[in-house]
């Protein structure tokens, strides 16, 4: 057995790809010129993916407006003003509100997968967006005719509708991302909106067996948008005990950016259950330095200390530009952190025996 390691997801896209999606917005391209630079910006990313010797790969969500948003493009039923999300360097981003019902999907991961799987015969990841993320979608003084329980209902059936969709069309791991999973907690310390998205969220799990849950993981992180975080002062000893009340099979933890990794990881080891893989965060996607695989080897055998190695895996904290406009870091840059890591947790398994 060899030490599992994979990507988050996003991979900063070419120049030519955000130039001909601003071109389509600004309408001097056609849909059908748009389609073509995001077939190339895909293949390219999945030959690079390939270069790296990584396990699994993604499609590096270059058909994705961002990480969050992509179910809702194209959909009719929004309004622009929507939750904001503040960041410590004072940008932000704000997402969409509905403005009546039925809340249906109008784009499904799984076509993000089948355009992906003529490019490589390497496993494919795909990661969809949280239930709990697009909880904020809903105004918080109602839609008339459309109640939010209604809108809830909704929301859960399309989540499960998309993760399904992922697996039909050849996804060998589906990750759900949870990032606002630690903002929760900056924006009411009392814990009770982390439980709601915590509920929210499980409703979905509780839709798939134990063994479909084998495959679907979740992702929680501080953020990272132009090298910024929304929520890293955030103690993680705050939300991990109520995140891992998820029925996941797989954990994606932010933790090479963490301050204090020995106690986090340590609480980590009193959390899982037999069974989950705990993927650690190696690489710093908002850093610019590229990580070595010896620090990445040293990582994975310091978090051994605490977390089974069986049980162990290797990912980056974050992706690397999970909106779509984020150009701060290179996209080189991405690919040799990559590269670091699935060779620094080739040299960890075999100082741990695992390979």
């Amino acid at each position: 057995m060899t030490m599992p390691t994979e990507p988050i997801g996003s991979i900063p896209r070419p120049p030519e790809l955000l130039q001909a999606m601003h071109d389509f917005a600004s309408g001097r391209i056609s849909h059908e010129v748009l389609s073509g630079a995001y077939e190339t910006a895909v293949t390219d990313t999945l030959r690079r993916f390939e270069e790296t010797g990584s396990p699994v790969i993604t499609d590096g969500e270059q058909r994705k407006s961002s990480f969050a948003t992509y179910p809702l493009d194209g959909a009719g039923n929004l309004a622009p003003d929507g939750v904001v999300i503040p960041f410590a360097d004072g940008h932000t981003r704000q997402l969409p509100r509905i403005t009546a019902g039925p809340f249906r999907y109008a784009n499904y991961s799984g076509e993000f997968v089948r355009k992906a799987k003529p490019h490589t015969s390497r496993p494919l990841k795909q990661a969809v967006i949280s239930a709990s993320a697009l909880s904020l979608l809903y105004p918080q003084n109602g839609i008339p005719g459309y109640s939010q329980q209604d809108f809830l209902n909704d929301l859960i059936n399309e989540v499960e509708k998309d993760i399904r969709s992922a697996f039909a069309a050849g996804a060998q791991v589906v990750q759900m991302d949870f990032t606002e999973a630690r903002l929760s907690l900056k924006l009411d310390a009392s814990g009770g909106l982390l439980r709601n998205f915590i509920q929210i969220n499980q409703q979905v799990l509780e839709r798939f067996t134990p063994v479909e849950r084998e495959k679907i993981g979740v992702h929680v992180c501080p953020g990272g948008d132009y090298d910024s975080t929304h929520s890293a002062e955030v103690d993680y000893s705050h939300l991990l005990p109520t995140l891992f009340e998820l029925s996941a099979g797989r954990y994606y933890l932010q933790m090479a950016s963490e301050s204090d990794r020995k106690e986090v990881l340590k609480l980590v080891g009193g959390l899982i259950r037999p069974g989950q893989k705990i993927f650690i965060g190696v690489t710093d996607p908002i850093h610019p330095r590229v990580e070595t695989p010896e620090e990445v080897r040293d990582r994975l055998k310091e978090a051994s200390a605490y977390i089974p190695a069986a049980q162990l895996g290797s990912t980056d904290d974050c992706g690397f530009s999970p909106f779509a406009d984020d150009t701060s870091t290179a996209r080189d840059i991405a690919f040799a952190k990559i590269r670091s890591r699935v060779e620094g947790t080739r040299l960890a398994s075999k100082q741990l025996g695992l390979d």
